[in-house]
C-alpha cells in the first residue's frame, strides 16, 4: 500500500489565511469604541440619554468641560438628574445601546469601553504589566 502524502496548500490559500489573521489582530487592538454625544441631564428611565450633536462634546473623547466622566456601566436611573436647565451637559457615552435619538446601557469611561482582551493585545494595556 502506498502512503498518502499530506495535502499541500496553495500559496494563495496561505496568503489569504494570513491576511485574515492579520486583519483580526489589527481590528481587535486600538480601534475606537462606538461613542455618542449625549446630554447627561436628559436621562429618561424608559429611553436613556438623549443623543445631541457631536459638536457639543469636546474633540478627543474624554467628556465635556463640566462632566466628571464617571465610570461604570450605567443602568437605568443611575446617572443624570432628569432636570432641564435649558443647556445640555454633553459628554461622550461609549458602547451604548442606541434606539433612535436615545442611548442607554453604556459607559462614560472610554478606557472601560475599549476591549483590551482581543487577539494580540496585552491584558492590562499598560505596556508591560
Amino acid at each position: 500500500m502506498a502512503q498518502k502524502q499530506p495535502r499541500r496548500l496553495r500559496s494563495s490559500t496561505v496568503a489569504l489565511g494570513g491576511m485574515g489573521v492579520l486583519a483580526a489582530a489589527l481590528t481587535s487592538c486600538g480601534s475606537d469604541p462606538d461613542r455618542r454625544c449625549v446630554d447627561r441631564d436628559s436621562y429618561d428611565v424608559v429611553n436613556g440619554y438623549r443623543i445631541v450633536s457631536d459638536s457639543n462634546c469636546k474633540p478627543g473623547g474624554s467628556g465635556s468641560a463640566g462632566s466628571s466622566g464617571s465610570s461604570g456601566k450605567s443602568r437605568k436611573g443611575s446617572h443624570g438628574t432628569g432636570t432641564s436647565s435649558g443647556r445640555p451637559d454633553p459628554a461622550w457615552y461609549y458602547d451604548a445601546d442606541v434606539d433612535g435619538r436615545y442611548a442607554d446601557f453604556g459607559t462614560f469611561s472610554r478606557s472601560e469601553a475599549v476591549d483590551r482582551d482581543g487577539f494580540g493585545c496585552s491584558g492590562s494595556g499598560s505596556g508591560g504589566g
